[in-house]
């Protein structure tokens, strides 16, 4: 699974970071990180985080091109 956040929409509540410590990730005081392509273990935890973020910021593809079969 392919994670993209928009940072532009992204507005740090921080949702995200609940729902996938393992992947989602503050650093310092709103600038947030997060693994690019988590493990496969973390696909449920993901999920949870796109649907928890309340300006659906996260983006999930699943496919080996960027984009491919995207969900919301």
């Amino acid at each position: 699974m392919r994670v993209l956040v928009d940072q532009n929409r992204c507005q740090g509540y921080g949702q995200c970071v609940f729902a996938a410590p393992a992947v989602f990730r503050f650093r310092g005081v709103e600038s947030l990180e997060y693994d690019h392509v988590p493990d496969a273990e973390s696909d449920r935890a993901v999920e949870r985080a796109a649907l928890a973020c309340p300006v659906q910021a996260i983006t999930l593809g699943r496919g080996a091109e960027a984009g491919a079969g995207e969900v919301r």
